[in-house]
């Protein structure tokens, strides 16, 4: 399996395969606007406004699951594009651990285990997947989005 053999679920409920990505390097992060972390939401879009045109795909995943994100999926978006000028893909509120965890984390999580637990610890984990859709990397929520360019630019070269 690959990541593209799964289906995503966008914020206004459209239903859509990973595949649509084939070709493109992702980056898939899971994402809550009231957490601590929410000002990587910046950079992230730094990054996909950089990147975009060569070839790059952010796609973020709102959870509630560590209690810091809105009530809904479309309150989450319209909160990230207000404060922080999102404009990549934003998705359904999804829970990213445990029996009712995305199927699309359960793929990552074992793909790119973590440190000490394969568990996400935390908002703002960062899977980046290459053209074919392995999944390259895996990093922390405390991880800057920045850390991740040295390994975008090698992909996308």
């Amino acid at each position: 399996m690959t990541i593209y053999d799964y289906k995503a679920m966008l914020d206004n409920g459209e239903t859509y395969s990973l595949e649509k990505y084939k070709g493109k390097v992702m980056i898939i992060v899971n994402t809550a606007t009231k957490c601590g972390l929410a000002p990587q939401f910046k950079e992230l879009e730094t990054i996909y406004q950089t990147y975009k045109d060569k070839g790059l795909i952010i796609l973020g995943f709102p959870s509630n699951q560590f209690h810091q994100e809105l009530k809904t999926s479309e309150e989450a978006s319209h909160a990230c594009q207000m404060t922080y000028g999102v404009t990549f893909p934003m998705h359904q509120l999804s829970k990213v651990n445990g029996k009712e965890a995305n199927p699309i984390f359960n793929y990552l999580i074992s793909e790119a285990p973590g440190i000490l637990s394969d568990k996400i610890k935390w908002n703002f984990t960062k899977f980046l997947i290459n053209q074919k859709g392995d999944v390259i990397k895996r990093f922390s929520p405390t991880d800057k989005p920045e850390k991740m360019i040295p390994d975008i630019e090698k992909l996308l070269n």
